[in-house]
């Protein structure tokens, strides 16, 4: 005997229809005939030749599928949602990073120490002129320090240990080293050594020096002492520098092998201070300080320091607290100067005697006017500087 409840196919609506419809003379049940109904649930639909369900009969509710127009399900829910829902998590991620790289420059940029104001110049000058000062201030260094940094204890009036000056126009960018000694007039003070600018009469009298000598308007001026050079080489990880020769001066405590290596921020002062170990001295140390303020840069805006943000943000907070700079600086420029750094073209002020005797300040430095003026006029109107005006940069 059959498990299906005999004439369970007899209940289903719609069946009393089709018989009438087709002269049948099976009879209406009486009203109450289908209150007990057999208690299996609904077969699926019919299939017809085609392969499709057939439609549902009335009453039937219509079976959700693959083939039916059914909405189907999801698993992210509605339709669409799924999409939104990425937009909003890679909007929200976008918002994020924009918001903490906006925090992170204002919160740079306000470490500036603006405290330099740069004279009134009446002249033009074409391109964007920096003005680089190394100063040899032994303030904020302890004792131990200064017996570490064989800097020496000479307290006093700072002097101006380096001075290179960037110019930045619409051709590569120069970088010009302008030697310590060279005897040039000082505004308000007669003729001396042009480091000497800088202890008379701060930053400003030194900027106003350097514009009246070259003809060029300073721009920008950037100030850093013994201290903040070490403090920004150890924060970027040393730099790294070729020496075809070792070097050894007492004096400057350079002690260095022949070949490439890495230079802490004590190794680096030591290595920029050194000009002892050069039969030209001053001449050949400009070269060493171009060629490590370019490996420094190099090295700082190299993607794996300026693109990660746990490399640059200490980087450039160190930085901004070892320098000094006019009240025209920002970061956006100062980050425009450092590029401008990596590949400049380079060389020092054309000299006509390097052991000039003066009668108020010792030997000094001679330049030569006429080659001198012929590299600063073209500077100054942003032409390529002529052949032969400047020699390039080669480790000692």
């Amino acid at each position: 005997m059959s498990d299906w409840p005999e004439g369970w196919y007899r209940d289903q609506p719609g069946r009393q229809e089709a018989q009438q419809a087709s002269g049948g003379s099976h009879q209406a049940p009486p009203p109450g005939a289908n209150a007990g109904r057999s208690a299996w649930p609904d077969q699926p639909p019919v299939r017809v030749a085609s392969g499709r369900a057939a439609p549902p009969a009335p009453g039937l509710p219509a079976t959700r599928g693959r083939g039916s127009g059914g909405r189907r399900w999801r698993f992210w829910g509605q339709p669409g949602r799924h999409g939104r829902r990425i937009a909003l998590i890679a909007g929200t991620v976008v918002a994020v990073l924009v918001a903490a790289t906006v925090s992170s420059y204002f919160w740079v940029d306000s470490k500036l120490n603006r405290s330099v104001v740069l004279p009134a110049f009446a002249g033009q000058s074409a391109g964007q002129n920096w003005l680089i000062a190394g100063s040899d201030g032994r303030d904020g260094l302890t004792d131990q320090q200064i017996r570490n940094l064989h800097v020496g204890f000479d307290f006093g009036t700072d002097n101006s240990d380096s001075l290179m000056l960037l110019h930045i126009g619409g051709g590569r960018p120069v970088l010009i080293s302008i030697p310590r000694d060279s005897y040039v007039p000082i505004p308000g003070y007669g003729y001396n050594k042009i480091n000497a600018a800088l202890g008379l009469g701060g930053p400003s009298l030194l900027v106003k020096t350097v514009e009246s000598v070259t003809g060029l308007r300073i721009n920008h001026y950037v100030g850093i002492g013994f201290l903040g050079l070490v403090s920004v080489v150890d924060q970027v990880g040393g730099v790294n520098i070729c020496l075809p020769a070792a070097l050894q001066d007492t004096d400057s405590g350079a002690n260095f092998k022949a070949g490439c290596q890495t230079m802490d921020g004590a190794q680096a002062l030591a290595f920029v201070r050194d000009r002892h170990s050069f039969a030209d001295e001053d001449l050949q140390r400009m070269q060493d300080q171009r060629a490590f303020l370019k490996a420094l840069l190099d090295k700082a805006t190299s993607p794996g320091v300026f693109l990660d943000p746990f490399a640059a943000l200490p980087f450039a907070s160190t930085s901004a607290s070892a320098i000094s700079v006019d009240q025209g600086t920002n970061l956006y420029s100062l980050v425009k100067m450092a590029f401008a750094l990596r590949d400049p073209l380079t060389g020092t002020v054309p000299i006509a005697d390097a052991n000039y005797f003066t009668a108020n300040a010792g030997d000094a430095l001679l330049w030569n006017s006429t080659e001198a003026l012929e590299l600063f006029n073209a500077l100054k109107t942003d032409q390529t500087v002529p052949a032969g005006l400047l020699s390039g940069t080669t480790v000692g």
